[in-house]
């Protein structure tokens, strides 16, 4: 059903914009773009450019960010046994976040067009490490314990990205607050070609570790007792969200919220088991942001509305309604 209604909405924001396209166009030229149809009646050659030049690769840009955000979402409420956590919230979107202004601001090409992706890799899988050694599950303060590092770490990227704020030249600092704001409006093939082994990667191997983490959820000694390695089953994890993460914010920017929503949602509608919560958090996360994506780009035409307000005026209220539901279950 969600996947179903994913493919719908995909179609929908293919058709939005400046020249509004009706669904059967889009249909019609896609057809004939794959080479499913020969005919392409009702469809000009300006809009079919439009939809696979422009369109296409944004509805699938959004389709990919919105599904790393919440299948890492997911894992990370996983990884930590805290529902709180998500990318956006304990730091490691902001830490990704700094790797790829890194590599804009001091003009880092050791990788060419993979720079920007690995370089936010490597940083979100840093910041996932020292969260998780701060924060490590099992200590005393649980969720109190996780958000304050969240938010020192969020304060100590926030500083450093101020810095290079400061030092940017103008055509870096609009590139800066891409990423401080979010936005698909960068979208194309080759963006596409450069995150999709990223996000493929980590979500197969997240899917993988689908069964460890609800052996995780028993406690780290019940875990060990029943034959799970867990101390590389976290490495994996670490890795694996940081992958996903770092894709989406090196092709996206910084867009917050979607890993802590979505997962609540589905875990409400299909239960805790991760074989089911993982993939379908996707597909919930996907359709989010291609949601959010058409509001961003209809809302306010012809200007384009940072995607991360979306996100931001959506998981706020719910956050804080999480954060009483916390304090309630403590009392009882």
């Amino acid at each position: 059903m969600v996947a179903l209604l994913l493919l719908l909405l995909m179609v929908v924001g293919v058709g939005v914009g400046p020249l509004s396209l009706s669904p059967s166009q889009v249909l019609r030229s896609l057809g004939v773009g794959l080479g499913l149809s020969d005919s392409a009646a009702g469809v000009s050659p300006a809009q079919a450019a439009v939809v696979w030049e422009t369109r296409l690769p944004r509805v699938l840009l959004a389709a990919m960010v919105g599904a790393c955000l919440a299948i890492a979402g997911a894992a990370l409420q996983g990884l930590f046994g805290n529902s709180l956590a998500d990318a956006g919230v304990i730091g490691v979107t902001s830490g990704a976040s700094l790797g790829a202004i890194c590599a804009i601001v001091l003009g880092l090409h050791f990788f060419g067009e993979w720079t920007v992706p690995a370089a936010a890799f490597l940083a979100g899988m840093a910041t996932t490490s020292l969260i998780y050694v701060l924060a490590k599950p099992g200590r005393k303060g649980g969720t109190v314990q996780i958000l304050l590092v969240g938010i020192a770490v969020t304060a100590m990227t926030g500083s450093i990205n101020g810095f290079f704020t400061y030092i940017s030249s103008t055509t870096e600092l609009e590139a800066i607050t891409f990423w401080s704001m979010g936005s698909l409006n960068r979208a194309s093939w080759e963006s596409l070609a450069a995150g999709v082994p990223f996000f493929a990667t980590g979500a197969i191997l997240l899917l993988l570790l689908a069964k460890p983490l609800d052996v995780l959820a028993l406690g780290e000694r019940q875990a060990q007792h029943v034959g799970l390695n867990v101390a590389r089953t976290r490495i994996l994890l670490v890795v694996a969200t940081s992958l996903v993460v770092g894709a989406a914010v090196a092709l996206a920017g910084s867009i917050g919220f979607v890993g802590l929503v979505v997962p609540h949602i589905v875990r409400l509608a299909v239960g805790p088991l991760h074989r089911w919560l993982l993939p379908i958090s996707a597909l919930g996360g996907a359709l989010m942001i291609v949601a959010a994506d058409i509001g961003a780009r209809t809302l306010n035409p012809p200007s384009e509305i940072p995607i991360g307000l979306f996100t931001g005026a959506v998981g706020g209220p719910f956050f804080l309604w999480l954060l009483s539901r916390k304090r309630t279950e403590m009392r009882s």
